[in-house]
């Protein structure tokens, strides 16, 4: 057993040291960006038929380095969703700046563990630079802090982690202690059209889902602030900055004026919607959203970083912090940033790498460039689908687009078709009881001859539907 041990690392000594592997991975990288922007969006049947050769049992033996990167290349590459480029229009996918690509491709090599200054100098340093940028972007208080999480559905369970612990606390009840059993009621009040993942931040921290306040919202998505119930020091109110489906922002100037009245906690989800503050012509729709308490983003969505890159915003730290801090006596805290203290995890990969990359790389300009051309190939998308016929159900306000067809089962015929196609690929959903087709357009290479072929493979689809 010694002897397979030091054989396994003497073979890694010298993997390590001459580099083949390596300019493999790189011609691989390279050739696969270099085939992207020609391939079907979707991967194709024999391709996927191809993943049967990874079935097979866990090898006694140490494997080849070179034949293990063959096999990912040649039968992996072509089963990937090609989900970066300019036709992928499925979920709230973003694209993938060069720049930060790169930078997360040295990034790995450094293979950074993010939890405390001691372990990453750089990262720190580089996590408190990008806090200072977001604060200055988003205008949010200069209180406010971040941690960095792997993406919105982790940020918002610790934005709701920070307002339970800080309401119980004002009521004399400390959660970390002493549990929730016994502890004093916590109301949830939130629109009926909730992300999901705020439900099961809900779920996990305890509160339950029965005990959700629900508040109607009008044709858009949009919490009805007229209809929500009168908020209280023990209310954690969840607002949203971009519908999953419409797009729309809730109105955070006047619902967090009342909240603040109240004393009440308010979190926005703003996964993808957070980031039209960046942009000139439509930060109007994020207006008053820095009076909330906490909010979460992606920045792996509309900034276009590479996966994972989520973000958690709060202006208490202290409830933050007391909410997710782990201890040990083997934890070195210390004056410098410990990134550790902002998330649960207690390692967590450098994702800030490729967000400060993004950042420093876009500028202000860039951000407000690539965040506003989004809203102009969704407009694009929807003028040019509603001139051919399709029914467009949502106000474009930001980059997502609602399209149907006459009836339910057209819908998703066509729908069906256009994913075999492989032209584009889009999803599906469910809007004011009908089937829609959800296109998301989150990617800042999608130009506009991107929505001229997007247009016609909807046409064509449509049309070999409704052939007789």
């Amino acid at each position: 057993m010694n002897d397979l041990k030091m054989n396994i690392r003497e073979k890694m000594f010298r993997e390590m040291k001459d580099k083949a592997i390596f300019n493999q991975a790189k011609d691989y990288a390279f050739d696969y960006a270099d085939h992207a922007f020609d391939r079907n969006v979707y991967p194709a049947e024999e391709a996927i038929a191809g993943l049967d050769i990874f079935n097979e049992v866990l090898p006694d033996q140490s494997g080849q380095p070179a034949d293990i990167l063959k096999q990912l290349h040649h039968y992996g590459s072509p089963a990937t969703v090609s989900q970066i480029w300019g036709r992928y229009f499925g979920f709230v996918t973003g694209g993938t700046i060069p720049t930060a690509l790169a930078a997360k491709m040295l990034s790995d090599f450094w293979d950074q563990n993010a939890g405390l200054y001691v372990m990453s100098p750089i990262v720190s340093k580089l996590e408190s630079v990008v806090e200072t940028w977001l604060k200055q972007l988003f205008n949010f208080p200069d209180k406010t802090v971040a941690g960095f999480v792997s993406g919105t559905s982790m940020g918002t369970l610790c934005g709701l982690a920070a307002a339970r612990y800080r309401i119980l606390q004002r009521l004399g009840w400390d959660v970390n202690e002493k549990g929730l059993f016994g502890a004093p009621k916590i109301r949830i009040v939130t629109g009926k059209q909730v992300h999901s993942s705020a439900i099961k931040g809900i779920s996990i921290l305890g509160f339950g889902k029965d005990s959700i306040e629900w508040v109607d919202v009008d044709e858009q998505g949009r919490i009805i602030p007229e209809q929500i119930p009168a908020l209280d020091d023990r209310t954690i109110l969840i607002l949203q900055a971009g519908n999953v489906c419409s797009g729309s922002f809730d109105a955070f100037d006047q619902v967090c004026d009342r909240a603040a009245q109240a004393n009440a906690w308010v979190h926005i989800d703003g996964a993808f919607g957070l980031w039209a503050a960046g942009s000139a012509k439509l930060k109007h729709l994020t207006k008053g959203m820095e009076k909330a308490n906490s909010w979460s983003a992606d920045a792996h969505k509309t900034l276009n970083t590479p996966y994972d890159c989520g973000i958690v915003l709060c202006n208490d730290s202290e409830a933050l912090v007391s909410a997710l801090q782990a201890s040990g006596s083997y934890l070195v805290y210390g004056d410098k940033r410990d990134g550790l203290l902002y998330t649960p995890e207690m390692s967590k990969r450098a994702r800030i790498v490729e967000l400060w990359a993004t950042m420093k790389y876009l500028g202000r300009q860039g951000i407000d460039e690539l965040v506003y051309g989004l809203h102009e190939r969704a407009v694009q998308l929807a003028k040019g689908l509603a001139d051919v016929g399709f029914q467009i159900l949502n106000d474009v306000v930001f980059n997502q687009v609602l399209v149907a067809c006459e009836t339910d089962d057209l819908t998703d015929s066509t729908l069906k078709r256009i994913q075999e196609s492989g032209e584009c690929w889009c999803g599906g959903a469910e809007w004011d009881n009908r089937k829609v087709i959800r296109v998301s357009v989150c990617s800042w290479a999608t130009t506009t001859d991107d929505i001229v072929r997007t247009i016609k493979a909807f046409k064509k689809a449509y049309a070999e539907i409704k052939k007789p």
